[in-house]
């Protein structure tokens, strides 16, 4: 099939140029303000002229229809558009140019045995350790209690954006799928090549069109704490301190802690969820970009 012909299949190159150049006015360009202009910020035939490239050929990648500019270009494309560091990353991880598909190394995860033995003993806290994709590296009896409801216990986002148990789990589903997709985006800006991160995001966009939409917006800061209100099937509603702490010893690796408040009926959920007895949870199948 010609490479003109075929789809892009997450449509983030595209809208990531849209954006930026629609943010990036004329005369911060360098260009003349004469005449009416129907558009915000910048033409395709002014970021082509600046960029030095056809604009049939800036078309196409706006229109998802060239997956392969070459390195040329997009350090072009990012002078054209007075790119930051960060939007440069993200420009080079949309395009996954040719001259940069050399696959690096597949980065094993393992969790530390005093970090397993640790979150086990917390047997009124539900906690967890993700990797730097948010998968699910080591959970704790608690933990699996209070995603029971969830058919598969692997990845974090695609608990989110794929499985329907989300949106009563949940009671502010979007909020966590926008909080879940901002630390994915702040991941992928520091490895914008990292293979597991291109896999999740590729099924994700493919499955997803929330994740999609979401996955094209500016990235956005993430606070290390929230409150989640979630329901669960047996016990209710909880509502529950969500604290990230990041692992010095395992760059990439995040502690979650859900705390109720002491003698809540949080609190007491939990106790009862506890009680119950961990249920049976989907045999968890590692993915092979970490380990057991």
């Amino acid at each position: 099939m010609d490479n003109d012909a075929r789809p892009d299949p997450v449509g983030g190159l595209g809208q990531f140029l849209r954006s930026r150049r629609e943010r990036l006015g004329p005369a911060a360009a360098g260009l003349s303000l004469a005449g009416r202009r129907r558009v915000p910020g910048l033409r395709r035939d002014e970021v082509a002229t600046l960029a030095g490239v056809s604009l049939s050929h800036y078309s196409r990648l706006e229109q998802g229809r060239e997956l392969s500019p070459s390195l040329r270009v997009l350090e072009a494309l990012a002078r054209a558009l007075q790119l930051g560091d960060e939007d440069k990353g993200e420009l080079f991880r949309l395009a996954r140019p040719t001259a940069r598909r050399t696959k690096p190394p597949v980065r094993v995860e393992r969790v530390h045995p005093h970090l397993r033995q640790l979150i086990e003993s917390w047997t009124g806290t539900p906690a967890f350790i993700i990797g730097h994709a948010q998968d699910l590296l080591a959970t704790n009896a608690l933990a699996d209690a209070l995603h029971s409801d969830f058919a598969q216990h692997d990845n974090v986002l695609r608990m989110l954006f794929l499985d329907p148990a989300a949106k009563s789990f949940y009671r502010n589903a979007q909020r966590a799928r926008h909080r879940a997709v901002a630390d994915l985006q702040q991941t992928a800006a520091g490895t914008p090549q990292d293979p597991r991160v291109l896999e999740l995001v590729g099924e994700l966009s493919v499955r997803s069109g929330e994740f999609r939409c979401l996955w094209a917006r500016e990235r956005t800061r993430v606070p290390s704490c929230d409150v989640q209100h979630v329901h669960h099937s047996v016990v209710g509603g909880l509502e529950l301190r969500h604290e990230a702490l990041t692992i010095r010893s395992a760059p990439g690796q995040q502690l979650i802690i859900l705390q109720a408040e002491p003698g809540s009926p949080s609190a007491d959920g939990l106790a009862l969820l506890g009680s119950l007895g961990a249920p049976v949870v989907p045999p968890h199948r590692p993915n092979p970009a970490h380990g057991s």
